[in-house]
């Protein structure tokens, strides 16, 4: 009796123990991707070329651990060469997050702006598909929408930063659907959800972030759709912002 009571203890110890590692383990893991999170934050609203310090952090296996798998998996991720000749997901963001870097500042709030770049395209995973010979990824702003709040409700509790930052991601593709007529766009949803401006000025970065792009054209785009917008007494001038490489 006693002999089992000891064994008893005994399993009781270890599994106890084997708990408290895990905790731990799960601690020093929150920990450290809340770290990261900030050091991305940091470097996101700091730097002229944010993609710099995103890629070391990719290379040395940073983004190893859930939720910054939701950004490695887009090095993986293929795009129309047509429409995305610099090619994968990854990198089509990292253009996306350096031309942002260059207009933040006439962003109304350059941290949910920068996050909004980094994160406007998680939807491609999920939605990515070859059709036909062609590469699509239809409803990716809706489903990224979606994604970008799994992802910062892992490394944050700012409800607002999660809010506004996955509105954006939701309405980003909104300059193309309004200028062009097409029917997935809801322009009292998007007035009602978001900030217009800050739609236009994601909206240029994502063009911009296409090799071969050209920033005047890509400026006078996003004025017009502000003016459908029904912003006529306030247009962006973003061309001279920026540095062309």
């Amino acid at each position: 009796m006693n002999h089992q009571k000891t064994e008893s203890q005994s399993f009781s110890e270890q599994s106890n123990m084997e708990n408290s590692q895990l905790l731990q383990t799960k601690i020093k893991s929150s920990s450290t991707s809340k770290e990261l999170f900030s050091d991305l934050t940091r470097h996101l609203c700091a730097d002229f070329k944010p993609s710099e310090y995103l890629n070391q952090r990719l290379a040395a296996g940073d983004f190893d651990e859930y939720p910054f798998t939701m950004l490695k998996i887009l090095e993986d991720i293929p795009q129309s060469p047509i429409h995305h000749p610099e090619g994968c997901v990854w990198n089509h963001v990292c253009l996306v997050v350096d031309y942002g870097a260059q207009v933040r500042q006439q962003s109304r709030d350059p941290l949910v702006f920068m996050w909004a770049a980094l994160l406007h395209d998680l939807g491609k995973s999920k939605t990515t598909r070859e059709r036909r010979g062609r590469i699509t990824a239809y409803e990716h702003d809706t489903v990224g929408m979606h994604m970008a709040v799994e992802f910062l409700s892992e490394l944050t509790e700012d409800e607002a930063l999660i809010k506004k930052v996955s509105m954006l991601v939701k309405y980003h593709m909104h300059p193309l659907y309004i200028l062009k007529k097409l029917p997935f766009g809801n322009l009292q949803a998007m007035k009602a959800d978001t900030d217009i401006r800050e739609i236009a000025l994601l909206g240029f970065c994502d063009r911009m972030g296409r090799t071969g792009s050209k920033g005047e054209d890509e400026n006078k785009s996003i004025n017009e759709f502000l003016l459908k917008c029904g912003i006529n007494n306030s247009p962006l001038s973003l061309f001279s912002h920026i540095n062309h490489r």
